[in-house]
């Protein structure tokens, strides 16, 4: 049977088809890399003092109204990783009971969309990304945060919604993939002797595989330099663009309601753009950003307590 596969799919190809799903993930999370990292990076890899990696952090970056005199409507960008350690979710949980909206990603109907532990992730990367959450003994984001308290809002569109504006945009999941597929080749080609997948591979078969992987792992995600915009061209993207405008009417419609603590949600590859939008539209500027621990990269390094930044 393996020399069934391997005639079938030579090795390059199933390494190209790896590292699209990476990248896939990096654009997903926002892991790729910025010009200016201060402002526009939102998941980070920590260091020690020994620069040995720590953890694979999110940002929480907080905005005011520019030039007010007092705080008033405060709005936090908070990034999402879609499998992580327990202790993560735990913590992002604590932080939700202290806004008044809670603004979340879930292309989902409106009338069935508060997801549910175990509830079926409904799509192929939904579906990758929980066999990832067993193979690196994660917890899955749907599993992990509690969706059912009042102030949990669903700021995203509907199936049909989304389906609709690709149609309009002329886009489709396999334009997307085959780019990815093209960018995996590309990082094929950068490493010729095959480095980065011998770690990898190595990690498979090692005692310690979980924490060897996410080390492994974590490491390529951080590398994916531009990821992003395989998905957002001159005119943006339905998975991006018009996913974050869905998103910016139901902030406008909680700030409208007098909220004044306001988060949003997302994965961290939308808060770029959502950043953006906070600056232009809403005269919002950045105040403050603090970091959370999502996948703890050696084995005593368990906690999620946030780093701040200034």
């Amino acid at each position: 049977m393996t020399g069934f596969v391997e005639e079938i799919m030579p090795a390059k190809l199933r390494l190209s088809l790896f590292m699209a799903f990476l990248s896939w993930m990096a654009c997903s999370w926002g892991i790729a890399s910025s010009p200016d990292p201060e402002t526009n990076k939102f998941v980070r890899i920590s260091h020690g003092e020994d620069k040995e990696p720590l953890a694979l952090q999110t940002a929480i970056v907080r905005f005011h109204v520019a030039g007010a005199e007092q705080p008033g409507v405060r709005v936090d960008l908070i990034g999402a990783i879609h499998i992580a350690d327990k202790s993560y979710y735990d913590e992002l949980n604590r932080r939700f009971r202290g806004y008044d909206a809670v603004l979340y990603e879930l292309v989902a109907r409106e009338e069935a969309n508060v997801p549910q532990p175990g509830q079926s992730p409904g799509s192929f990367v939904g579906g990758m990304q929980v066999g990832m959450k067993s193979l690196l003994e994660l917890e899955y984001q749907l599993d992990g945060i509690d969706y059912t308290p009042k102030n949990m809002v669903h700021a995203d569109m509907s199936p049909e919604e989304f389906a609709a504006t690709m149609k309009r945009r002329n886009e489709s999941f396999a334009g997307m993939f085959f780019r990815m597929l093209g960018r995996g080749m590309a990082e094929q080609a950068e490493d010729p002797f095959g480095t980065s997948d011998f770690q990898i591979m190595a990690a498979m078969f090692a005692k310690d595989r979980p924490q060897r992987l996410k080390l492994a792992m974590a490491k390529q995600f951080a590398n994916m330099e531009g990821a992003l915009s395989l998905f957002d061209g001159p005119d943006g993207s339905t998975i991006i663009t018009e996913r974050n405008k869905k998103a910016f009417e139901v902030l406008g419609r909680e700030m409208g309601k007098g909220h004044q603590r306001i988060a949003v949600f997302y994965g961290a590859g939308h808060l770029p753009d959502m950043q953006r939008r906070l600056e232009q539209d809403f005269q919002m500027q950045r105040t403050g950003t603090e970091w959370v621990s999502a996948w703890a990269l050696t084995p005593s390094n368990t906690s999620s307590a946030p780093r701040k930044k200034q």
